[in-house]
């Protein structure tokens, strides 16, 4: 079984409520290490997949960085919205980009971390993904 890592939102009240962070993502995109799109999932909240040509170019930003620049270290990304932000890590044999509702403490170390141990399994269990 896999673990669900929760982070805490501190509450005016001093109330530790968990965050489920996959009620806050409306979509996801997989992307092989060379920055090519694999899969695409999406909610009934959010079947507009216009975001993946976003994170397609900062992959390719990024890409071209490493090779020129020789920038190393690359962990993830986050693209900021009006409504929504996309944040994309790296994970070991691929890239992963979340569509997410725009949550002001949701992205934070804890989220990242959760989102590089994200396992694809999960998402195809989810009742509210589907296969774009």
């Amino acid at each position: 079984m896999t673990s669900v890592i929760e982070n805490r939102l501190e509450i005016s009240s001093s109330i530790n409520l968990p965050i489920p962070y996959a009620d806050y993502v409306l979509g996801v995109a997989i992307f092989d290490l060379n920055g090519l799109p694999k899969e695409y999932y999406t909610t009934s909240e959010s079947s507009n997949m216009s975001w993946v040509q976003t994170i397609f170019q900062a992959l390719g930003l990024q890409s071209l960085l490493m090779s020129s620049l020789q920038v190393e270290g690359f962990h993830h990304a986050t693209i900021y919205g009006s409504d929504c932000c996309a944040v994309v890590v790296k994970q070991r044999t691929h890239y992963t980009a979340m569509l997410v509702q725009k949550h002001d403490e949701l992205i934070d170390d804890a989220f990242i971390h959760w989102m590089q141990h994200f396992q694809l399994s999960e998402l195809r269990q989810n009742p509210r993904f589907h296969v774009a």
